[in-house]
């Protein structure tokens, strides 16, 4: 008899353990110590759990681009093919934009007269 439960109860976990993984499953709460009414700690716990293919569709793929998991540093800034001595090259001609053309005035001290308005 023993036989016959087991094969049952593992085939009933994979079904759910299925479901879950192709639906998605969310868990949350909130763990508050208090103190003679004095919140001293909160932990707030956000879970999900759910198949690769489900986190894609509903918009979380982190892993794709985290680079402790594809050793790949991925910056938003890049683009296909570009060097960093291009975007510096590109970062110093925004600058050179942004600058004023006339060179700054040095700095006044209390003992130099202003110059005439």
């Amino acid at each position: 008899m023993a036989e016959h439960i087991s094969p049952t109860k593992s085939h009933g976990l994979v079904e759910v353990l299925d479901r879950v993984l192709d639906k998605g499953l969310v868990i949350a709460g909130d763990i508050k110590i208090n103190l003679a009414n004095v919140e001293l700690l909160t932990i707030q716990v956000r879970l999900l759990v759910c198949s690769i293919d489900k986190a894609e569709q509903i918009g979380l793929n982190w892993w794709r681009y985290d680079p402790r998991l594809t050793g790949v540093v991925a910056s938003p800034y890049a683009t296909a093919g570009d060097s960093l001595e291009s975007r510096l090259a590109r970062i110093e001609r925004r600058l050179d934009a942004l600058a004023p053309s006339t060179p700054p005035h040095p700095p006044r001290t209390g003992a130099e007269p202003s110059p005439p308005e």
